[in-house]
């Protein structure tokens, strides 16, 4: 086991390095990492869905989409992220209750009475504080988790707080939880870099006792990446992990309903995207229909994006050529 001090924030870097760590070396790792605020959803969700367009847009919160499956999570200043990358037999790599057993331990040494709760995360007293998603390749798993320990939660409630029926598709869909901090159930108070000290501490230890079942307790080796690591991790993050067509494009097939009152008019739009761009557009409306559906016509092969929608809107004539954000009145109709 290899400890990787990763003091990275951006979201890119961070998941790229964990596909890195699982696909091009053959050690197994651990890595205790924080990041920027950014929402993540799963391999296979629907970003669209699982986030509050308008509130991330104007309030600059970066999407992301990792290697693994599962509902969306939240990453950012307060919320501690935990990977393991493991070796295993094909067939016997998934194992949530194993993976997360030493932080269940931690917690509880805390005086946290944390438990393993519903498909994959961690509870107090019923309150979620860690979701879990792992990803397999070939004879390893990656297994990691979020640790929220003083995160803004309310920041958090809005960030993925949808509309229901808006969006129709066959992707997973996020389990939306009661959410809690850590913090809050601690005995004795602690800051935030004393609680990722700590369980740096007692992650060695166990791993160390993991490793020494044949009687010699073997310290597991902490490791820095090279210059060289790093680049090819940027490359990744760059190539990949920040590119619309991971994000958004990756997403299943989906057909979007949206609405709203603008200059005096009621709005609706229909939308069929594939792939996160337009295949289909109808906007109905009761007057001026023949603007509107010279729009719709604009709409269709654009990206369903802040970017390709604005752009829309200019070649109409509704947006100025100088403006450089959504119209808010409109954020309704089109996310």
């Amino acid at each position: 086991m290899r400890f990787i001090q990763n003091n990275e924030t951006d979201p890119f870097f961070n998941l790229a390095l964990e596909e890195y760590l699982l696909k091009e070396v053959s050690f197994e790792s651990c890595v205790l990492w924080s990041g920027e605020s950014s929402i993540v959803v799963g391999k296979h969700q629907n970003a669209m869905a699982e986030v509050n367009y308008s509130f991330v847009y104007e309030n600059d919160i970066t999407v992301a989409r990792r290697l693994s499956g599962g509902g969306t999570v939240f990453h950012g200043p307060g919320n501690l992220n935990f990977t393991f990358i493991r070796n295993g037999e094909p067939g016997r790599l998934i194992d949530f209750r194993k993976h997360t057993a030493p932080v269940i331990g931690f917690l509880n040494a805390l005086g946290v009475p944390a438990r393993f709760e519903g498909k994959n995360d961690l509870r107090v007293h019923g309150l979620k504080v860690s979701g879990n998603a792992e990803h397999v390749y070939k004879n390893r798993v990656l297994h990691h988790g979020t640790l929220l320990f003083d995160a803004n939660l309310n920041s958090l409630a809005e960030a993925i707080r949808v509309i229901p029926g808006r969006y129709v598709d066959k992707s997973v869909q996020s389990v939306r939880s009661q959410v809690a901090n850590i913090r809050d159930f601690l005995p004795e108070p602690m800051d935030f870099a004393e609680f990722r000290n700590r369980l740096t501490s007692w992650l060695k230890d166990y791993f160390a006792y993991e490793n020494g079942r044949d009687g010699h307790l073997r310290e597991p080796i902490g490791y820095q990446l090279s210059e060289n690591e790093k680049e090819v991790v940027r490359q990744l993050a760059s190539e990949k992990y920040s590119q619309w067509e991971w994000i958004y494009g990756y997403s299943p097939e989906y057909i979007f309903s949206g609405a709203t009152r603008f200059k005096g008019h009621d709005l609706s739009l229909r939308l069929q995207v594939k792939k996160g761009v337009i295949q289909d557009a109808k906007i109905i409306c009761s007057k001026e229909e023949s603007y509107w559906t010279s729009l719709a016509k604009i709409l269709v092969g654009r990206k369903h994006s802040i970017d390709g929608m604005l752009n829309a809107l200019k070649v109409h004539g509704i947006a100025d050529q100088r403006t450089s954000s959504f119209p808010s009145a409109l954020m309704p109709l089109f996310f």
